[in-house]
């Protein structure tokens, strides 16, 4: 191997490093689960190439114990990784989205966004419009996928995602307030421990990595600068929080910024006191992670809860 090949470009350790050979090598998220009718979880699985000539692709969750007739809230997901690592596939996604749907009894599609440095911002926001606006085509009986035209209530549409995801979660849904998504309802979105620019103005390593041309200028990492914002395509927004993650202040302030926009919908701002950046996927099992998706299902199934 010559020194090129192993000389190191970027490294954010422990998961991600790339060469200034252009290899790369993720530590996280490479894993795959693969997809199962009525699992041990009570929840089917199965995976769909969305855009064949760029390869996104989705893993749909339905409970395996849905009714022909039931039509169920259907939530898109987005990974976080930080644009460049992650996958709906992974065990910690897998078993994440799992648990929600078997939780809340929803419908979920989990998108497989293009992944920087071989594929830079905007792809993974492109490929996410894309993969959105797929999900949509099913509202009206037509698109290819069985499950979406038989089980989703496309009248209440949730976006969710966690740190990156959760920065693209905003981003769609500022454009679902200027582009169309004919036939579905968009009620409401969830970002967890979102990622953002930092609050002294600047972007971070990981930005710059994943879009070289960037700074704080730019309304894909500060909302702020966003003339679209008051126009959220929601009306509900739940925001979580962590204590020790270093990614709070950002959180806070895309708060702040969305209640001083003008936007009327309602937020509502959850944070984890003593837990870290990411501890709902690396222990979903723990008192804190059980109590998140507690109020993530409540936020889903608010409307149905009120009726009964």
């Amino acid at each position: 191997m010559s020194s090129r090949e192993s000389e190191i470009a970027h490294e954010f350790h422990p998961y991600f490093r790339a060469y200034k050979d252009g290899r790369v090598e993720r530590f996280f998220g490479s894993d795959i689960v693969p997809a199962s009718i009525d699992s041990q979880d009570g929840v089917s699985t199965k995976d769909v190439i969305i855009v064949p000539e760029t390869g996104v692709s989705a893993r749909i969750f339905i409970p395996s114990s849905v009714k022909p007739s039931q039509k169920l809230p259907l939530v898109v997901y987005f990974h976080g990784g930080g644009f460049f690592m992650g996958s709906p596939f992974c065990s910690e996604y897998h078993n994440y989205v799992t648990f929600l749907v078997s939780k809340a009894n929803v419908v979920a599609v989990s998108i497989d966004y293009r992944l920087a440095p071989e594929h830079l911002v905007p792809i993974a926001y492109e490929d996410s419009w894309a993969a959105l606006k797929w999900v949509a085509s099913h509202s009206s009986g037509e698109g290819p996928e069985a499950w979406l035209k038989d089980y989703a209530d496309f009248q209440r549409l949730f976006l969710v995602g966690d740190s990156a995801g959760g920065n693209i979660v905003h981003n769609m849904a500022v454009q679902a307030a200027t582009e169309d998504l004919s036939g579905v309802k968009l009620l409401g979105i969830c970002l967890i421990q979102p990622f953002f620019g930092r609050t002294d103005g600047h972007v971070d390593k990981y930005w710059l990595f994943v879009c070289p041309t960037s700074r704080f200028g730019d309304p894909r990492i500060n909302p702020a600068v966003d003339s679209r914002l008051s126009r959220l395509g929601c009306s509900r927004v739940l925001i979580f929080l962590a204590e020790k993650d270093n990614l709070r202040e950002r959180g806070q302030f895309y708060c702040e910024t969305l209640k001083s926009s003008g936007w009327g919908g309602e937020l509502v701002i959850a944070e984890t006191e003593g837990e870290d950046h990411a501890f709902q996927l690396f222990n979903p099992n723990s008192e804190k992670a059980l109590a998140l998706m507690n109020r993530l299902v409540s936020f889903i199934n608010r409307d149905k809860e009120a009726s009964m």
